[in-house]
């Protein structure tokens, strides 16, 4: 259900946030609160007294997509792509930049089916991207002045059997930990295209890692039930694994 979720690992204890759009993405703010990508556009929740702020809305005008993978850059930038939200998608979707104090978002890119996979290598200067649908990785070159994009090369095309691309994590080596949604697992892809190690997991389709804990030694990933196969008892639950590296630091939007 539309729901903001947050758990302490060390207690198990959960806090639930109703909202009313589904939720794409989010990213942590200075200021303690939180961005959503909604549905509808880029909001502002703070979880101490529920208010819910429209920053951005800059698809309004694509009423057939919605708001998916979108992260925090190093340098307090959020970026977050869109997807075409029908059962037969097209190539709808875009990347979008919102920059800190700004009342509109940047369009970097366009012309993608499912757009995810974002995240930085650990310099801030390269930018990961993927296509879920088209089971395609790439890197661009990224200024952390501007926020610019340029220079998109293609890193890998993962088959269904390989996984599909979905979120992702960088890890403090540069390391691209991918998680493989179509085939249980986690995929460390490597700038120059190399599948550099796998780790197969309890749960049918992983959906996003992402490194936390005590010097971001932990890796957190996020799973989903699919509809189309059969659900094993870990499907839809988060994991936590040692996997012997740490991760690089995400940014935090400077609101």
């Amino acid at each position: 259900a539309p729901a903001l979720h947050r758990t302490n690992p060390a207690t198990g204890t959960t806090e639930t946030w109703p909202l009313r759009e589904p939720v794409g993405s989010l990213g942590l703010c200075n200021s303690g609160a939180v961005l959503l990508a909604l549905r509808s556009g880029i909001h502002r929740f703070d979880s101490r007294d529920g208010t819910l702020d429209l920053l951005a809305a800059p698809e309004r005008d694509r009423p057939m997509n919605r708001l998916n993978d979108g992260k925090v850059s190093p340098e307090g930038r959020f970026l977050v792509g869109s997807m075409d939200d029908r059962p037969e998608k097209e190539a709808t979707g875009a990347l979008w930049r919102l920059d800190p104090g700004a009342g509109a978002c940047m369009l970097l890119a366009d012309g993608f089916v499912v757009s995810n996979g974002l995240a930085w290598s650990p310099d801030g200067r390269t930018l990961w991207h993927s296509d879920s649908r088209v089971s395609v990785i790439w890197t661009w070159d990224y200024d952390p002045a501007t926020g610019a994009v340029a220079a998109r090369r293609e890193v890998a095309r993962p088959d269904a059997a390989t996984g599909r691309p979905d979120g992702a994590a960088m890890d403090a080596e540069g390391g691209y930990w991918s998680a493989g949604v179509s085939a249980g697992r986690l995929n460390r892809w490597l700038p120059d295209g190399r599948l550099d190690r796998t780790i197969e997991l309890p749960v049918a389709a992983p959906t996003m890692p992402c490194f936390g804990g005590p010097g971001l030694r932990t890796l957190f990933v996020t799973s989903l039930r699919p509809p189309d196969r059969p659900s094993g008892p870990l499907d839809g639950c988060v994991l936590a694994l040692d996997i012997g590296v740490a991760g690089a630091p995400v940014g935090r939007f400077r609101d």
